[in-house]
């Protein structure tokens, strides 16, 4: 069953039923949800290295978006630096949002882990 993720439209996959090889008695998981989870993995990753760069950006220019809204006046290059850094603030509410989304869709990997970690320990 699907259970709601907080993104609107999408679902979180439960992870797949665990089934018995009958070559074997070690389980088995489907390799699509498997490839589905490790791919959602690569996509959170490379959304927190957006977020991380991003915030980069925005964190340089702090001081004079902080300065401006003291009321200072800036230099010719401060200014580029703020109209640039002022535009850096809405890619970075896109890549937050973005990664939220990733970090949702990644969850099943959460459960994936700890089922490999459980099934280790017992071994």
């Amino acid at each position: 069953m699907a259970k709601p993720n907080g993104v609107k439209s999408e679902t979180a996959q439960e992870l797949p039923t665990v089934l018995e090889n009958d070559n074997s008695s070690e389980p088995v998981e489907d390799t699509q949800d498997i490839d589905h989870i490790l791919n959602s993995l690569k996509s959170l990753l490379s959304t927190v290295e957006k977020l991380q760069k991003v915030r980069q950006e925005v964190g340089d220019i702090k001081p004079l978006i902080g300065r401006m809204l003291d009321g200072e006046l800036v230099t010719g290059e401060e200014l580029e630096q703020l109209k640039t850094g002022v535009s850096s603030l809405s890619r970075l509410v896109r890549a937050y949002s973005d990664h939220q989304a990733a970090l949702t869709k990644a969850q099943p990997a959460r459960q994936l882990l700890d089922q490999v970690l459980k099934e280790r320990k017992a071994d």
